[in-house]
């Protein structure tokens, strides 16, 4: 059921590192992406592989982790990222991807957590230091990462308290992400 899928869908950031993900897997998630609906249906967004060890750690010091987390730099090793998509905008194609971006991955993401995984949209990126490592011609814009594995990590929906959306860790670890109540969201 659709639902089941958004609700296991959260923004993992803790991976069984170990468990690596294939080329083939990707591309059946970009698969989704590709038949997902695009703006004007431009479908100017392409994509960078990255399924290596030794290219995933290059990658993984120019991408920020989990802003209201202060006192935390991101997964340790052991527990980062087994795969991650470069998503760019094709200039050539157009200069605007509209919402395409979110789109797609969540298209991606539910495609994951329907096999399994899990995985994180990166928006705080180094793009001109990423765009220098994979070597990406101007054409290309770099909108974001999103970071693929095997989760090692829960997290837990909660009603918001008051307007408090910041997410937050406790003592053991457990990832809370606050939600508005769905009466909260419809104006009438």
């Amino acid at each position: 059921m659709l639902k089941e899928l958004i609700l296991k869908n959260r923004s993992f950031r803790r991976f069984k590192e170990g468990e690596r993900i294939s080329p083939e897997q990707l591309r059946n998630w970009i698969d989704l992406a590709r038949c997902s609906a695009s703006a004007r249906n431009a479908q100017s967004l392409k994509y960078v592989l990255v399924t290596e060890k030794a290219d995933c750690e290059k990658l993984f010091p120019l991408l920020a982790w989990a802003g209201y987390l202060k006192d935390w730099s991101g997964p340790a090793k052991g527990e980062r990222p087994a795969a991650y998509l470069i998503m760019l905008n094709d200039r050539e194609i157009s200069d605007n991807y509209f919402c395409d971006h979110g789109i797609a991955a969540q298209s991606m993401l539910l495609g994951a957590v329907e096999e399994g995984y899990g995985g994180c949209i990166i928006a705080a990126v180094n793009r001109k230091k990423l765009s220098t490592l994979f070597n990406l011609s101007d054409r290309y814009e770099v909108v974001q990462v999103l970071a693929f594995g095997k989760p090692d990590e829960e997290v837990v929906l909660e009603e918001m308290d008051g307007d408090d959306y910041k997410y937050w860790r406790d003592e053991q670890g457990v990832h809370h992400v606050p939600k508005r109540s769905l009466d909260d969201l419809i104006v009438s």
